[in-house]
């Protein structure tokens, strides 16, 4: 992977004082941030923790040292720099905890529930130590851009906009090489919809502006064995006058993402890959394509609508973070908002 793919900052050039970085959870995502890391700071070493002996055995075959559970990977055997939780949403709780109880620098997937929340915060606090929040959306550059000409127009013209967006994907494909019954998807608190959302609604509050919910509609679409709709419709009214109409789901055949925001002024479509951004031109009358990217990265595993490019900038993010640069674009803080947002629609949701 080519450097400048992933930033004009020029992060590669500075010195880090990181020297050992900790992965819990080798499954498709630890493996991700480790190729990236890899990419990115060949210099460091990479360990490695999952109770499950083939994804250690992989991750010794990427050239790495891994251990069957936290405590024996901090046995006080290496000393580590900084730490990656990478396991299913619902553990990350205790496993942050105890990383910053052993001192270390954290960086989170995202949650999708706020247990220990308080406590992880106050401890971070305590022990002046980083706790970084994945929000890998926030960093798409497609998503800048558009947040940038939302923000333009309100300030040119002082009214708000709407929007209407799609985001779908079939469930089993999500990870073809195990059942969806085997992994976090299959709890209802960590659900595959829950999991969307969790994923997009950071994007959708930082541009425009908190939410309350209107109203939600369910539906079943499928014979998912799952104890969840598998597929919502809700109607958000942010802060900022924008109604929003969103609608997930987990059976769509052909990966989905579908936005179209529109005011008096304003009209632009993205259909979820870097290559599908388009505003109105008032003076031609048409959609024009925008190219948000002058470098992208992706990988053919996924679909075609995921940058690889978006993960690393965050881990850049990170890093910089310890190294005592830059500012992380999202929050545990911010993130409680839309877990509490993510509860109200499940309560709507279960009384219609």
């Amino acid at each position: 992977m080519h450097p400048d793919s992933y930033s004009n900052r020029n992060l590669f050039m500075m010195e880090y004082d990181i020297v050992n970085v900790l992965i819990v959870g080798l499954g498709s995502m630890g493996k991700r941030r480790a190729r990236l890391i890899h990419s990115l700071y060949p210099e460091f070493t990479l360990y490695g923790v999952d109770t499950n002996e083939e994804r250690r055995n992989q991750f010794r075959e990427m050239g790495w040292n891994s251990f069957p559970d936290l405590e024996s990977a901090l046995d006080g055997t290496v000393g580590y720099d900084a730490a990656l939780v990478c396991t299913a949403p619902l553990t990350h709780g205790q496993i942050i905890h105890r990383l910053l109880s052993a001192g270390l620098p954290v960086f989170s997937e995202i949650n999708l529930v706020d247990d220990g929340y308080e406590e992880n915060l106050f401890l971070a606090k305590k022990n002046d130590l980083p706790l970084f929040l994945s929000s890998t959306m926030l960093y798409r550059k497609e998503i800048q851009r558009m947040k940038e000409a939302v923000e333009a127009f309100r300030e040119e013209k002082g009214q708000p906009v709407n929007y209407i967006y799609h985001i779908g994907q079939y469930l089993p494909d999500w990870h073809p090489w195990e059942t969806y019954q085997n992994f976090f998807v299959a709890d209802r608190r960590t659900g595959g919809v829950r999991e969307i959302l969790g994923i997009d609604l950071p994007w959708l509050v930082d541009t425009f502006g908190d939410a309350k919910v209107l109203h939600v509609e369910n539906n079943r679409l499928s014979q998912l064995e799952i104890t969840y709709p598998d597929a919502i419709t809700v109607l958000l009214r942010h802060d900022s006058g924008t109604v929003g109409t969103l609608v997930v789901d987990v059976v769509s055949p052909k990966a989905t993402r579908h936005f179209e925001c529109f005011g008096e002024g304003l009209h632009l479509l993205w259909d979820g890959s870097p290559k599908e951004l388009s505003f109105f031109d008032p003076n031609t009358k048409t959609m024009q394509p925008i190219n948000a990217y002058e470098h992208f990265e992706q990988d053919a595993r996924y679909s075609d609508n995921i940058v690889e490019t978006a993960y690393a900038d965050e881990l850049i993010d990170f890093f910089s973070l310890l190294a005592g640069d830059g500012k992380p674009l999202w929050s545990f803080e911010k993130d409680r908002a839309v877990i509490d947002l993510m509860n109200q629609i499940d309560s709507l949701e279960e009384s219609t």
